[in-house]
């Protein structure tokens, strides 16, 4: 058991909003005030509720659980964790208020104390991963459910569905050893804090490696790549018949006569342009002194994440305006959950693993959840390098696993690499569908059509089907120059794999 303060004391309490638009903010954005302009010109009336409660007190459940996931998950020191992990929801600056820090090894918690004597928890809930828990509860408002995959050993097993690697050469055209100078770049300056980089190509692994101490089977926080795995379960569920991707929502508390909110369209939610008035660090317009961002707040409220997004109004009309808000990715899990229990009759938390994950050969992707039981994979997951590369690879298939079965429907994928209609009408050419960016505006230097997963602190999963190829960066969020690297180690890549 580790007793004793992990930062030094820090009285900003600022930066808790300004840190949080490290969250995928786009690159080669308009100007703010074009984008203001446009949005306020299609405003609808109403008002913003603000989250409620003490921000240090929030940021604080966040420092919880963000060291309960990186310690007993990813295996990482306590005093690593606390200096080099998951600043967007729980930013440096603050973690130095607490003054006592408990990292319970046999209870497998944690609890964090501030100076007015509040403390802040978060547990290992078995498969469900590390889930804050509200202020004086000691237990999740749910059961944990065993998840453990339906696969064969992986020893023996061969990739994909498990880690066995073919023998047989690369195509001769593959120029090996600028792949092998690509992961020297992924990893060059040191201080990138990159932790895995993994390449496949034509749906075999071409190579990988990790930061010491780290394997290819170590889960990793992947912070808002779940978003992409929001839209792959999503698909699931289309391909199953639960869901059609342009019918409207089927939210409850949006079934009143007369709610607007009931024409908002599942696939306009999945283009981050459901129109909710919902505020974000990333919103052009964001002010730091109206209050708490909900953006944030549904990872660090430790409420039922599902009910705050769904009493939200609109702000401007679904597929008009594009904006980085995690009240879609929260409706659509939302969705999810109600399509699996009510339609499938499922039990929801074994939904990803077994209808996806089985299917992949994915054993260490762990989705984890707000005290209700609801998935918080806006951003609370942890997954390996390997393991997201199998998830990439879904969408190089357009959907086909690779024992042959379609999981996604078909032409999903195109669906994915689509810009979406209202971040093109705000001139920003990176957002698509099912959660996923896209390379039209250039951020990273392999073809426009190239499309991708994005978390904070620099995770990417990027599918490049002009090269049959799929790229996997995972880093620790303190690191700094990672983005640098990746973009290094990509211009490598291109040179070192012909178009297919």
């Amino acid at each position: 058991m580790i007793r004793r303060p992990l930062l030094a004391a820090s009285t900003s309490l600022f930066l808790l909003f300004a840190c949080g638009g490290n969250d995928d903010a786009t690159p080669n954005a308009d100007p703010a005030a074009a984008l203001i302009a446009r949005g306020d010109s299609l405003e609808l009336p109403g008002e913003f509720a603000i989250p409620p409660g003490d921000p240090l007190v929030h940021a604080t459940a966040g420092f919880a659980k963000i060291l309960c996931s990186n310690v007993f998950l990813s295996g990482l020191d306590p005093e690593f964790a606390a200096a080099n992990t998951g600043f967007f929801s729980s930013p440096a600056e603050l973690r130095g208020a607490v003054t006592d820090t408990v990292v319970d090894h046999e209870g497998r918690r944690v609890h964090l104390t501030l100076p007015d004597g509040t403390v802040r928890s978060a547990k290992l809930h078995g498969d469900q991963g590390c889930v804050a828990l509200p202020v004086g509860e000691s237990e999740p408002y749910y059961e944990a459910v065993d998840v453990t995959p339906n696969l064969p050993d992986p020893a023996t097993t061969p990739w994909p569905l498990g880690d066995v690697l073919p023998d047989e050469p690369f195509p001769a055209d593959v120029d090996m050893a600028r792949v092998a100078d690509a992961l020297a770049a992924a990893f060059d300056p040191p201080e990138a804090l990159t932790a895995a980089f993994v390449v496949t190509h034509r749906g075999r692994l071409l190579a990988e490696r990790y930061r010491e101490g780290i394997s290819h089977d170590t889960p990793l926080e992947s912070w808002s790549m779940g978003k992409s795995l929001t839209g792959t379960l999503m698909g699931v569920l289309i391909h199953k018949g639960v869901y059609e991707l342009w019918q409207p929502a089927p939210v409850p508390e949006w079934r009143t006569e007369g709610d607007a909110r009931a024409g908002i369209r599942i696939g306009d939610i999945m283009r981050m342009s459901s129109g909710l008035r919902f505020r974000a660090p990333q919103d052009p317009d964001f002010d730091p002194g109206l209050g708490y961002a909900d953006h944030i707040y549904v990872y660090t409220g430790t409420v039922n994440s599902f009910a705050w997004a769904a009493s939200k109004d609109r702000q401007w009309e679904p597929n008009t305006v594009g904006r980085y808000r995690n009240s879609d990715p929260v409706i659509t899990n939302y969705l999810v959950r109600l399509g699996v229990e009510e339609v499938l009759g499922e039990n929801y938390h074994e939904f990803p693993q077994r209808h996806l994950f089985d299917k992949l050969g994915i054993r260490n992707l762990i989705p984890e959840t707000d005290p209700y039981g609801n998935f918080l994979l806006q951003g609370y997951e942890f997954g390996s390098g390997r393991d997201w590369a199998r998830l990439g690879n879904l969408y190089l298939t357009d959907g086909v696993a690779p024992g042959g079965e379609r999981i996604l429907p078909e032409g999903y994928a195109t669906y994915a690499s689509t810009l979406a209609p209202a971040w093109e009408a705000d001139g920003r050419m990176v957002y698509g569908g099912a959660f996923f960016w896209v390379n039209q505006g250039g951020q990273f230097p392999v073809p426009s059509s190239a499309f991708y997963m994005a978390g904070a602190g620099g995770q990417n999963t990027i599918v490049i089907p002009s090269h049959e190829m799929v790229v996997v960066r995972l880093g620790h969020y303190g690191g700094s120059g990672g983005r640098d690297a990746l973009r290094s180690a990509l211009e490598i890549l291109m040179e070192a794999v012909p178009p297919a």
